[in-house]
């Protein structure tokens, strides 16, 4: 038995201060591991200890008193290197769990979701007809209220796989320009109830990118949806695709409600809405900008945006053409 502790204490020692297996059970890159941090600050404290040691016995006389200082020094300089290592290693460890309730949370949704949506398509279908008016609204409210919560199930799932490393991305080569004219045709509806022009840009020509079909969809996708969402009946959207160079501009701009000047650092951020969207009550859980940005990113691209409250927002990313091969 006492083998077998021994064993087991001393696997858990080996994993501590093996650097690749501590940062794939975080789930953290190896610059943003704790146990890196800690070798980069050990070798720093032995520089300053050295250079320490250097300084003082230039200055004062006494060997033993120079000792005392420099182990003093290190001592304290180990000491503040432990706590900080330590308290990032906490972080990292709340950080995986809380991604990992979010993704067994989010499955475990995902099951009775799906049949609530299969049972209002039954009720709402033309094979049931035996609801009155009033139980029709109710059911629809009901739908509506259901497709929202799938949706943020989705993006919680999405984000749980972002944080976690296991994003799947299908890249092939696609074309922006088409992408986004079958996306304005699937919100004609949306665009004529929200009484709002949009206006296309797009040459008759563009070169492909290399990126997943669904995802940059769905970028596209948050992109129109937040215009429109944001936008006053009456007002204006204009969207510009252009190729220059060796990259795909997009750029997707409103005269709506834009965003306010202390707010704008923050869009990026996960679950994050502005005060204009909680007061217009428009529908979303934060985290379409987030997944898009993240989209963008590994997609070799880049995304940012120019607003000014009371008067518009204005979205661009760019992203790299594929290279004809010769």
């Amino acid at each position: 038995m006492d083998n077998v502790t021994k064993a087991v204490h001393k696997e858990s020692l080996t994993s501590k201060f093996n650097l690749a297996s501590s940062c794939k059970k975080l789930g953290v890159p190896f610059w943003r591991c704790p146990q890196f941090l800690f070798l980069v600050m050990g070798v720093l404290i032995i520089i300053t200890i050295i250079a320490a040691y250097f300084i003082a016995t230039s200055r004062i006389g006494d060997p033993f008193l120079v000792s005392m200082l420099v182990l003093l020094l290190g001592a304290f300089l180990l000491i503040i290197n432990f706590i900080i290592t330590s308290s990032f290693e906490r972080v990292a460890e709340a950080s995986k769990m809380k991604t990992e309730f979010i993704d067994i949370v989010s499955h475990q949704l995902r099951a009775p979701i799906t049949n609530l949506r299969f049972s209002l398509d039954f009720l709402l279908s033309d094979k049931n007809n035996k609801l009155s008016a009033e139980q029709l609204e109710y059911v629809t409210i009901l739908q509506e209220n259901t497709e929202r919560m799938n949706g943020l199930v989705d993006n919680l799932l999405t984000v749980s796989r972002m944080e976690s490393g296991r994003f799947p991305m299908k890249k092939k080569n696609i074309s922006v320009a088409k992408i986004t004219q079958k996306l304005v045709r699937k919100f004609k509806p949306f665009i004529e109830a929200s009484n709002v022009d949009v206006s296309l840009h797009i040459p008759q020509a563009t070169s492909d990118v290399f990126a997943d079909p669904l995802w940059l969809e769905q970028v596209v996708e948050n992109l129109l949806d937040n215009a429109i969402r944001y936008t006053k009946g009456g007002g204006m959207i204009v969207i510009k695709i252009k190729e220059e160079k060796d990259k795909i501009y997009f750029k997707i701009e409103d005269n709506g409600v834009g965003i306010p000047k202390e707010e704008q650092k923050h869009i990026f951020v996960k679950f994050f809405r502005s005060a204009n969207a909680l007061k217009k009550q428009t529908k979303g859980s934060g985290l379409g900008l987030h997944i898009s940005k993240k989209i963008i990113e590994l997609s070799e691209g880049k995304i940012w945006f120019k607003s000014k409250e009371g008067h518009g927002t204005a979205f661009h990313f760019i992203l790299p053409i594929v290279k004809q091969r010769s």
